[in-house]
């Protein structure tokens, strides 16, 4: 198993798309990696757009950079809502700032650019939020994957399986 030993952190809250979430959770998995799911800390339980229930291994205020390789937030209407939330935001700065793994897919990039940590960075993301990308001081790229030293970003689910090969070569060194 490829990734034997590596940690994976996967962000939800209510309303992320179902296949970003899981995904990459049942890829990583297959592969080898822990996965635990990481909420924002406002339930236990969190559910997607179409109504499929995940239930959080921990809260974000309750983990930290060290716990983890990598770090995935999924896309749907969740990234709008983890943003809000100071403990997944330092989450997601303190990995990227390690070095680790952070990937994002579709609107997911909302979450990083809250973070702060898009500046000067090359990415992609679903077009309806390329201009916010763009604000936040990245450089928008229409491509399946983007990866940008520790930053992997896809647009949409069709790009999932790029996306996941991109996430364990990155977990790979």
């Amino acid at each position: 198993m490829e990734l034997t030993g590596k940690r994976v952190a996967i962000l939800a809250e209510d309303l992320y798309e179902d296949l970003e979430l899981w995904y990459p959770a049942l890829r990583l998995r297959e592969a080898g990696a822990e996965v635990k799911v990481i909420g924002s800390g406002s339930a236990t339980t969190y559910h997607s757009k179409y109504g499929y229930a995940v239930t959080q291994d921990a809260a974000a205020a309750d983990v930290s950079a060290d716990d983890f390789d990598a770090l995935v937030v999924p896309g749907g209407y969740a990234p709008d809502r983890l943003r809000r939330y100071p403990a997944v935001l330092d989450l997601v700065r303190g990995v990227f700032e390690a070095g680790k793994v952070v990937a994002m897919i579709c609107h997911a990039a909302w979450v990083p650019i809250s973070a702060g940590i898009l500046k000067g960075r090359t990415a992609t993301c679903v077009p309806a939020i390329k201009d916010d990308l763009i604000n936040a001081g990245a450089t928008y790229v229409d491509e399946e994957v983007v990866v940008d030293g520790n930053l992997v970003s896809s647009r949409r689910p069709a790009d999932l399986p790029a996306f996941c090969r991109a996430i364990i070569a990155g977990l790979k060194g």
